[in-house]
């Protein structure tokens, strides 16, 4: 868990980026869109989904700083969503130990 708070606290996007993705957290809906994002039947648990979304959020950020005609920003803010969102089902160790 600290292994991935570590790599949430040292990427680096465009704020607009962020705060789309901020924005879009009002209409999230895990069963909807966190299956679209994934790509697969059936959610799996935040910590799983905030391990795959991370991977593919590094992929498009890789391809957004390339300059690559082949960026999809709607897909990288969907990414961004999916796991500002899962991030928040997942229990803080400090809660668990309270």
């Amino acid at each position: 868990m600290t292994d991935l708070m570590t790599r949430l606290a040292q990427m680096r996007r465009p704020r607009l980026l962020l705060q789309a993705a901020r924005h879009g957290l009002f209409d999230y809906n895990r069963e909807r869109d966190l299956r679209r994002v994934l790509r697969c039947a059936a959610c799996p648990a935040p910590e799983q989904a905030v391990d795959v979304l991370i991977a593919e959020e590094i992929k498009l950020e890789e391809v957004r700083q390339s300059g690559d005609a082949s960026y999809n920003l709607v897909r990288h803010i969907e990414v961004l969503i999916a796991i500002l969102a899962e991030m928040r089902l997942i229990p803080r160790a400090q809660d668990v130990h309270s």
